[in-house]
């Protein structure tokens, strides 16, 4: 057993009654059911403090691909974006908001959304009457609240009055009353509508920001959540550094290597000097690098935009393949001047998948490579892999054709594993894999560089993504904490291939991945997923923030 405190692992029985953990050690009382672990690795189950099922968590009652991994916990509502609040007149503005900025489909949210609620409050009212097979908890997100405010004016960016702020500022508080987790913004140009509108919330000044976040901690609770470019970066510090000092509440800020080199210590060291000032800063970091899948079925598909691939023609045959690939030299699609290769470009940063992925491959199996040794064209090689399944490209974390970066970045004593984004970008990433890939790749695997402790590891996705959004009642296997926990064959732990498979509403299509390893996943107590296949219980419930308990080993 590794309890996630971070203490050495040790041989234990866990009993779990009422959906809480009651006793660890030598149990000696029979249980109702018993789960024979001999052999096995037991975890809390992992939390997942960035996702994005704001949409399918109203009509899912099975918010996978996360659960497939291990998690017990999503958090959901990030980068500010979200369903509520909303007026009837704007829920299109939304809808294709999370349509550009998260990659869901408009024809998906259009069908799948029962839009039954106008407050954040009948929003959470509504999560709370479904059941699911992991918890689920929600952050009042900036832009809608913008623009249900300001209406046009906030959709248009425009500054907001002392009026707009005031009223902001009281939603956001009463979400947080509510049961909302905490309240998240985006600053990033990456993010904008399926329009190309940029995100409402990407110029708000700092006085929106600050006066926001002052209501907050004016309720004694919630956390704050910030994406941003950095365009200048000393002041968006400083406005993340206000917001704390006003509302005295942790902060997390998303953080990866967007650019080659080591840009990213700036932003460690500054959030080194907000903890000597007192202020809970915390940098939410990958995993493994932020990629994208290349695949027939996706939406990253290098041949799509042919007449031939159009036709539906028998992609096997030699006579099709050759003149998908003419068309494609026609179309320039395979240079770096055609927007539509934008990801399919660079043959030296693009990667077969295997069964059970490699994400952190070497340059000399890139296609690039493969194709140079085997005297082929890279296009006529990357035509053959996808007729078996999707290729990888890396694109951030990965400049140095390593996962070094991530590395330091995990290692950082003030930074946790984030940036799943489960339940968005379903068309080109797959990364809720993140705590699968933390334990076998960097405890078990890793060859390029240095490894990361079991022990440690464990703790990271469980007790410190947990403390950092305010959840001190999970996370860990010690008496009264919440009965959420997996048993692993550790030495089986694995990510399988990413497959599409077309189960949203409106037969919209989403990347899967799936795990093997993991024989038991219990959510307070009861068991969800036996060997990868979902037992039919569902357990899992709406987390209103007023109402987590704590556990002393948490703090």
């Amino acid at each position: 057993m590794v309890d996630g405190t971070g203490a050495p692992a040790r041989t234990a029985d866990v009993a779990v009654d009422g959906g809480v953990v009651v006793e660890v050690g030598v149990v000696s009382e029979r249980g109702r059911r018993e789960i024979d672990a001999d052999g096995a690795l037991v975890t809390p189950g992992f939390v997942d403090m960035h996702t994005h099922y704001d949409g399918q968590a109203t009509w899912d009652s099975r918010l996978q691909p996360s659960a497939a991994h291990g998690v017990t916990t999503v958090v959901m509502g990030n980068c500010g974006v979200g369903f509520a609040p909303v007026r009837e007149r704007d829920r299109d503005r939304l809808v294709e908001l999370m349509e550009g900025v998260e990659e869901l489909p408009g024809s998906v949210l259009n069908e799948g959304l029962p839009w039954t609620w106008e407050t954040f409050e009948e929003y959470l009212d509504v999560l709370d009457a479904r059941r699911y097979d992991v918890d689920v908890a929600a952050q009042v997100c900036h832009a809608p609240l913008r623009v249900y405010v300001m209406g046009q004016r906030g959709a248009d960016r425009e500054a907001a009055t002392a009026e707009d702020i005031a009223e902001m500022a009281r939603l956001a508080a009463a979400g947080i009353e509510a049961g909302a987790l905490g309240f998240s913004t985006s600053r990033t140009l990456n993010h904008r509508s399926s329009r190309g509108d940029i995100a409402p919330t990407k110029y708000a000044e700092r006085e929106e920001l600050v006066e926001i976040a002052r209501a907050i901690g004016a309720t004694g609770r919630g956390v704050l959540q910030v994406v941003t470019d950095f365009d200048d970066h000393d002041a968006e510090i400083e406005t993340m550094l206000e917001m704390m000092r006003a509302s005295g509440r942790p902060l997390s800020l998303s953080l990866g290597q967007t650019t080659p080199g080591a840009g990213y210590r700036r932003t460690l060291r500054a959030i080194e000097r907000a903890r000597d000032e007192g202020l809970l800063m915390t940098a939410g970091v990958p995993v493994r690098a932020i990629g994208v899948l290349i695949d027939l079925e996706g939406s990253v598909n290098p041949w799509r935009t042919t007449a031939t691939f159009r036709t539906g023609a028998d992609l096997r045959d030699p006579e099709v393949k050759r003149r998908i690939l003419a068309e494609m030299h026609e179309l320039g699609a395979v240079t770096p001047t055609e927007i539509k290769a934008r990801f399919v470009r660079r043959f030296d940063a693009i990667f077969e998948m295997g069964e059970h992925p490699d994400y952190e491959p070497a340059t000399e199996d890139s296609v690039g490579a493969r194709a140079a040794r085997e005297g082929r064209a890279p296009e006529d090689l990357l035509y053959d892999i996808l007729l078996e399944g999707p290729a990888y490209q890396p694109v951030q974390n990965y400049f140095g054709g390593n996962l070094d970066a991530a590395g330091e970045m995990l290692s950082h004593p003030y930074a946790v594993p984030s940036l799943s984004d489960g339940g968005a970008h379903v068309g080109t990433v797959c990364d809720v894999s993140f705590p699968t890939t933390l334990l076998s790749h960097w405890v078990r695997d890793r060859t390029r560089g240095p490894r990361f402790e079991l022990e440690w590891a464990v703790s990271r996705h469980t007790r410190a993504t947990a403390a950092a959004v305010g959840l001190t009642d999970r996370g860990l296997l010690v008496p009264g904490a919440k009965g959420d926990l997996n048993v692993i064959d550790f030495e089986r732990l694995a990510a399988t291939k990413p497959t599409v498979v077309a189960d949203l509403p409106a037969g919209g299509r989403r990347v899967m991945q799936g795990a093997q390893g993991y024989l038991h996943t219990l959510n307070s107590g009861v068991e969800v997923y036996a060997d990868g296949e979902p037992t039919g219980e569902l357990p899992g419930r709406l987390v209103r923030g007023g109402r987590i308990r704590s556990v002393a080993a948490a703090t």
